[in-house]
C-alpha cells in the first residue's frame, strides 16, 4: 500500500542508534545463517533448531521493530488447546471474528486484527515476511450466525498465510494476533505458534483453571521470562467459588518463575451466548489495559524497548550456545579425521613395509629377476671381483631369455596388489570407525564408503608406472657422463631401472647391501651390479631418491582416496570462522543493555 509524505501514520526513518542496531543485527543474521552443524552429535539437532528460530525471530520481529520503532505493537494471543483464545479475542472486539469450536485444531491460520488506520504496517513483509497475506472479513453483526459458521478461516489448510482483518473497535497502535494452539496435535501448528510468539511485542497467554500448571504452557512462559517480554496471563473459566484460591496459586507460580510483573486477568466461568460470545464486560479489564498501552506513545515505546532488549539479550545467549555447538562440531570432526588419518597412515606404512622388508622380492618378482640376471655363472662372477663383472656384463646379459620388462611387470603387479589390499583395508577400517561414532554414523549412512571406487586400481597402476618412469629419469641424470652411460647402455636403461627397484625394495632402515633373507642374495647382486656402474655413493643416493619418490606417489594416492571421507567434513566450520563471534556477541550485550534507541 502506498503512502504520502503528509500521511501521519507513515513510518518514519529509524534514528541513528536504531540504524546501528539494524546493521549489527543484520550481520548477526548473516553469521547465524553460516552456522553449519552437519554432524549428528548430541545437541546438534537442538542447536540447529535454535539457529533457525533465531534467524526467524530476527526476520519476523527484531529487525522489523528496530527499523520501525514507532510501528503499532503486536500482541499475540497464545495458549493451549481449548483454552478459549478465540473466544477471548471475540470478546475483546465485541463480536465473533475468529472461529471457536470443538474440532481440533481450531485456529489453523493465524488471524491478525488491526485498526483500519494501522493496515499499512501489516500488509507488507515488514513483520512475519514468510507468511503470505490473506484479506479476511468481519462477521456480519446484523446476522444471527453461529460462531462456528462465522468469522474468518478461508482456507484451513493454508497454514503458511496470515489472515488480515480490519477491526475498528481496536485502538490505533496495537494489533491482536490469534495464534494456533501451542500444544496442537498438528506439528505445523505448534511450530507456527512458537514462531508467532517470538514475533510478539506483548503476550496474552490464555490458560484455564484446570490446566494452568501444565508443562507445555510453562515452557513458553519461562521463555517469556528470559526475554523479559510484557506478559498478560488470562486465567479463563474459573468458577466463582475458587477464583481467589486459584488466582493466588497462579500468581505465586508466576512470581517464583520470574514473571512477577505479569498482569493476571481472571475470567469467570460462564455460559456462552448463542453466538459463542462471553457475557458483556467479561474481558473489559484486559481490553482497557491493552487500550491504555496502545493510546500512550510512551507506554508503547516502553513495551517495545523492553521486549527488544530482552530478545537481543536472549539472542546473545543463544549465539554463545551456537559458538559452543560449532566447537563441538570441530572436535567431533577432528576425531573423525583422526580415524581417517590413522587408517590411511597404517595403509601407507603397510605398503612401505612390503617394499622394504623383502616381501616384494619373493615369488614372481624373484623368479623374473633370476631369469633376467641368469643363475650360476652370473653369481660366480661376483666371487671373481667387481672389475671382471663389469667387463662381462654385456656377455652375460646379451641374448638373455627374460627382458627387464618382465621383471618390471612383475614388480608392478606385486606392488599394485599390495596397494589395493592396503587401501581397501583402510576404507573398511575408516567406515567401521565412523559407523560406531554418532558423529560419523549419519555421514556413512546410505553411502558405500567401505569399498574402493571402481577407478582406484587404474589410478594405483598409473602411480606405479609413474614411479618407474621417475627411476629412468634418475638413472639418465646420474649417468650423464660418457663412461657411465656406456655401462648403462651395456645393460640397458630399463635393466638398470629394474635393478634399482630391487635395491630400493631390499633397503631396510636406510642401509643398503644388507642380507634380507631373499634366496640367492638378490639384494647383494643388485647392489653390486649398480655399484659397478655408478659407484657406491651414487647407488645410495639413487636408492634414497627412489624410495622418496615412491613414498610421495603412494602418499598422494592414499590421500586422494581418503578424501572420500574427509570431504564429508568440509561443511564443519574451521577455527578461523569462529572469529566472527568475537565482535558480535559483546556488541549484542551492549545493545541489550542500552535503554535509549
Amino acid at each position: 500500500m502506498s503512502t504520502t509524505e503528509d500521511d501521519a501514520s507513515a513510518p518514519t526513518p529509524p534514528p541513528a542508534a536504531a540504524a546501528e542496531a539494524v546493521d549489527l543485527l543484520s550481520r548477526l543474521r548473516h553469521s547465524l545463517e553460516q552456522v553449519s552443524l552437519p554432524l549428528g552429535i548430541d545437541g546438534a539437532a537442538e542447536s540447529a533448531r535454535t539457529r533457525d528460530a533465531a534467524v526467524d525471530q530476527l526476520d519476523d520481529y527484531v529487525l522489523p521493530r528496530y527499523r520501525s520503532l514507532d510501528a503499532p505493537l503486536l500482541a499475540v494471543v497464545g495458549g493451549s488447546t481449548g483454552a478459549g483464545k478465540s473466544t477471548l479475542v471475540n470478546a475483546l472486539v465485541g463480536h465473533p471474528v475468529t472461529r471457536s469450536g470443538a474440532i481440533r485444531p481450531t485456529t489453523r491460520q493465524p488471524i491478525l486484527l488491526h485498526h483500519p488506520d494501522d493496515l499499512e504496517w501489516f500488509t507488507t513483509a515488514r513483520v512475519l515476511p514468510h507468511l503470505s497475506r490473506v484479506r479476511g472479513h468481519r462477521a456480519d453483526l446484523g446476522a444471527a450466525v453461529r460462531a462456528e459458521q462465522a468469522g474468518v478461516d478461508p482456507d484451513p489448510a493454508a497454514i503458511g498465510s496470515l489472515v488480515m482483518v480490519a477491526e475498528p473497535s481496536l485502538t490505533v497502535g496495537m494489533a491482536l494476533l490469534d495464534a494456533p494452539d501451542i500444544d496442537s496435535i498438528a506439528d505445523e501448528n505448534r511450530r507456527l505458534a512458537a514462531q508467532l510468539l517470538s514475533a510478539a511485542d506483548l503476550w496474552i497467554f490464555v490458560t484455564t483453571a484446570n490446566r494452568y500448571a501444565d508443562a507445555v504452557p510453562w515452557e513458553l512462559l519461562l521463555d517469556a521470562a528470559a526475554r523479559d517480554i510484557t506478559v498478560a496471563v488470562v486465567l479463563d473459566r474459573v468458577p466463582n467459588a475458587v477464583q481467589a484460591e486459584v488466582g493466588a496459586d497462579l500468581r505465586g507460580m508466576l512470581e517464583r518463575q520470574g514473571l512477577g510483573s505479569a498482569r493476571l486477568f481472571v475470567v469467570t466461568e460462564s455460559a456462552l451466548d448463542a453466538d459463542g460470545m462471553l457475557p458483556a464486560g467479561a474481558a473489559d479489564p484486559l481490553r482497557d489495559w491493552l487500550a491504555a498501552i496502545a493510546a500512550d506513545a510512551g507506554s508503547r515505546s516502553e513495551v517495545a524497548r523492553r521486549t527488544l532488549n530482552g530478545v537481543v539479550r536472549q539472542l546473545a545467549d543463544k549465539t554463545e550456545g551456537l559458538v559452543q555447538a560449532e566447537q563441538d562440531q570441530r572436535r567431533a570432526a577432528a576425531r573423525l579425521k583422526g580415524d581417517v588419518d590413522s587408517a590411511y597412515e597404517q595403509a601407507l606404512q603397510g605398503v612401505l613395509a612390503a617394499t622394504q622388508d623383502g616381501t616384494l622380492l619373493r615369488g614372481e618378482v624373484l623368479s623374473r629377476w633370476q631369469d633376467f640376471v641368469g643363475t650360476g655363472e652370473f653369481f660366480r662372477s661376483l666371487e671373481s671381483g667387481i672389475g671382471r663383472l663389469r667387463d662381462r656384463l654385456t656377455a652375460f646379459l646379451t641374448g638373455r631369455p627374460a627382458p627387464p620388462e618382465e621383471v618390471e611387470t612383475a614388480i608392478e603387479t606385486g606392488l599394485h596388489a599390495v596397494l589395493v589390499e592396503q587401501a581397501a583395508a583402510a576404507a573398511e577400517e575408516t567406515e567401521q570407525r565412523w559407523r560406531q561414532d554418532a558423529a560419523g554414523r549419519g555421514l556413512v549412512q546410505g553411502r558405500d564408503l567401505a569399498g574402493l571406487p571402481e577407478d582406484f586400481p587404474a589410478r594405483a597402476a598409473a602411480q606405479i608406472r609413474g614411479w618407474q618412469e621417475d627411476l629412468i629419469h634418475l638413472i639418465q641424470q646420474e649417468g650423464a657422463g660418457k663412461r657411465t652411460m656406456a655401462r648403462i647402455s651395456a645393460l640397458g636403461v630399463n635393466g638398470v631401472a629394474v635393478t634399482l627397484m630391487i635395491v630400493s625394495f631390499a633397503s631396510t632402515g636406510g642401509l643398503l647391501g644388507i642380507e634380507v633373507g631373499i634366496a640367492g642374495g638378490t639384494a647383494v647382486v643388485a647392489q653390486k651390479l649398480l655399484e659397478s656402474i655408478f659407484g657406491e655413493d651414487a647407488v645410495r643416493r639413487l636408492a634414497r631418491r627412489s624410495q622418496e619418490n615412491l613414498v610421495e606417489r603412494i602418499t598422494e594416492l592414499l590421500q586422494t582416496e581418503s578424501r572420500r571421507f574427509t570431504q564429508l567434513l568440509d561443511e564443519v566450520p574451521d577455527e578461523a570462522a569462529s572469529g566472527r563471534w568475537s565482535e558480535l556477541i559483546p556488541a549484542l550485550r551492549r545493545l541489550a543493555a542500552r535503554r535509549e534507541g
